[in-house]
């Protein structure tokens, strides 16, 4: 499967908040980096997507992907509801392929990290 595919099956899962099918498109080494904080591995990856899937429950959408090779970079907007409020974030995400699986992600949402 090429890059393009494997990042927007990755969004699909997450948006429906399937975690089983989510956590199936990572190697076991998997490493996902946002701002100051890294997950490393599977069981802290699927840790860090249920407490976000449960807790703010954000909905991505992709504006833009490129693909190349077992590289992908987006712009996407993630939107979440907290304390009854909707916000939005522009964010931006680039991506490391191994034999079809995310190996790294990192993710960088722009302007202020913090959640209101």
């Amino acid at each position: 499967m090429n890059a393009e595919a494997v990042v927007r099956r990755h969004v699909e899962a997450f948006n429906e908040r399937d975690l089983d099918a989510l956590m199936a498109g990572f190697t076991d080494d998997s490493r996902w980096i946002t701002g100051t904080s890294v997950a490393r591995g599977r069981d802290e990856l699927a840790e860090l997507f249920e407490g976000a899937m449960t807790g703010l429950p954000p909905t991505l959408v992709i504006h833009d992907l490129l693909a190349v090779g077992d590289r992908a970079a987006c712009q996407m907007t993630e939107t979440l509801t907290v304390a009854g409020q909707e916000q939005s974030f522009p964010i931006a995400g680039f991506y490391r392929l191994r034999d079809g699986l995310i190996a790294s992600a990192k993710i960088y949402r722009e302007g202020s990290a913090e959640i209101s």
